[in-house]
């Protein structure tokens, strides 16, 4: 059997989702699978050529985490506590073309293709949402990691979605057809730990300090920030105005998304314009090269561009629908690695 998961880009709402606000995402035409079948053993062996890696452990519940972040095991950890006896060894190869390190969600990707291989193969009946769910409690939850929920949701679910987890896990999918956008791995590496240090942390610690005198404060819905600059020390203001301006360019895309607002190309490519403006300026998550490789492809004709991911390094991209070729020179041309991707459907068995 082989179940096969997109990676995804963040189009809208970087840095938001763990502060409770909503994002819009795209699963893209880079994926990862996982192809396998029962073995006549108590073991789960996974071959990963593609990073020279293998992995092998007994199935003895409750699984044993051996290293950080041990998700194969965790995944199965928490099927098994709800009830599912998964005890059959496994024989599985992995394999992919999604960026690797580069904010595109490779690691959640893989997460999300074991878990419905497992749904799959012993037929758990659990749907892509569902699958989405299991996996970020396997990822995230399991072992306390500061990450939201995006990654997950989006590879499950597949083509542009619109996530919202406050108060409750909502998820709309959006139809309209886009064009074709440009990935570009910088190869820089990210710097996820360093850019959260400053970006999430930074933006909680002000909003603590403004919920001491004013509890009602909710960022969802905020419209006068700057009642609160005097509470705040110079970085949190910039967070606090950046992530504003965030929440409004998204709720602005998610207008057209819905056909409440015209479509335009072009107004797509100038919000997501904006975005990385904040992103780069505010936030300051963007690299030197990172931002050479955004200025090339706009001049390459680009409608618009950002990063994507955490930050510090990893990928941009582009939104080109006409002459993505060009594009792709242009950021190849600044030492990046481009690559033509579309929106793409979501974790899928393809047999």
């Amino acid at each position: 059997m082989i179940v096969s998961t997109p990676g995804r880009i963040c189009l809208f709402g970087e840095h938001q989702d763990y502060l409770g606000l909503p994002v819009i995402a795209a699963a893209i035409s880079k994926r990862i699978q996982i192809e396998g079948d029962f073995n006549d053993t108590k073991t789960i062996h996974f071959a990963l050529p593609d990073v020279g890696m293998e992995e092998s452990f007994e199935l003895h519940y409750p699984l044993a985490y051996t290293k950080e972040r041990d998700y194969f095991k965790s995944v199965l950890n928490v099927l098994h506590r709800k009830g599912h006896r998964l005890e059959r060894g496994l024989e599985l190869s992995v394999s992919g073309n999604i960026p690797i390190n580069s904010g595109t969600s490779s690691s959640s990707a893989l997460l999300v293709s074991w878990v419905n291989f497992l749904n799959e193969i012993y037929g758990l009946g659990y749907s892509q949402k569902q699958v989405g769910e299991i996996t970020y409690e396997a990822e995230v939850l399991e072992f306390s990691e500061p990450g939201g929920m995006m990654d997950q949701y989006s590879t499950a679910v597949g083509n542009v979605i619109y996530l919202a987890s406050v108060p409750e896990i909502h998820i709309e999918t959006y139809a309209r057809e886009l064009g074709t956008f440009v990935l570009g791995d910088s190869m820089e590496p990210k710097d996820t730990l360093g850019i959260l240090s400053h970006v999430k942390f930074g933006m909680l610690g002000g909003m603590k300090k403004i919920q001491a005198k004013y509890p009602e404060f909710d960022l969802a819905t905020e419209m006068n920030p700057e009642r609160y600059r005097d509470l705040l020390t110079e970085d949190e203001w910039v967070l606090l105005q950046s992530n504003v301006s965030d929440r409004d360019l998204l709720l602005e895309a998610k207008a057209m998304f819905e056909g409440k607002n015209s479509w335009s190309d072009e107004k797509l490519g100038s919000l997501l314009n904006e975005h990385q403006v904040n992103l780069r300026d505010h936030k300051r998550i963007s690299t030197p090269k990172i931002n050479r490789m955004i200025e090339a492809a706009l001049e390459a004709g680009a409608l618009g561009a950002k990063i994507n991911g955490s930050g510090g390094g990893g990928c941009m991209f582009a939104y080109a629908p006409k002459d993505p070729e060009k594009v792709v020179a242009a950021i190849e041309k600044e030492g990046g690695k481009a690559y033509i991707i579309t929106v793409d459907k979501g974790t899928t068995k393809i047999r």
